[in-house]
């Protein structure tokens, strides 16, 4: 079944309907975010912990739309991912948690790609 456009834009939440879980378990939720045009980009942008403007960080991801990223940032500061702040976004508390939770994905998608025989040529 198709979501309409209305429940596409809208913020997953935990306990509610999500892409792959009618259920709503916090993981299919955390993915379904992430999984989101730009969330990992704009969550990678923001790794340092710094604040950027909507400008800064439009231009960091590389010219996202501002209607794309204005509706990334609302889902991921009502996922309390990210935090607006008087000189700009910057990632939460949670949201430093989350890209810190996951670093170790980097190990194992280093061994998957030297372990890639078109990697080899």
């Amino acid at each position: 079944m198709i979501a309409s456009e209305s429940e596409a834009n809208k913020t997953p939440v935990i306990g509610g309907p999500v892409r792959g879980s009618q259920t709503g378990r916090p993981i299919m939720v955390l993915l379904d975010l992430l999984g989101r045009r730009w969330a990992l980009r704009m969550l990678w942008e923001l790794r340092d912990g710094r604040a950027v403007t909507f400008r800064e960080l439009q231009a960091l991801c590389g010219g996202v739309s501002a209607s794309v990223l204005n509706d990334r940032l609302r889902e991921l500061r009502e996922a309390r991912v990210v935090a607006a702040e008087p000189d700009g976004y910057q990632l939460s508390a949670d949201g430093l948690d989350l890209v810190a939770a996951l670093a170790p994905l980097q190990v194992w998608v280093q061994r998957w790609a030297d372990d890639d025989p078109g990697q080899r040529d």
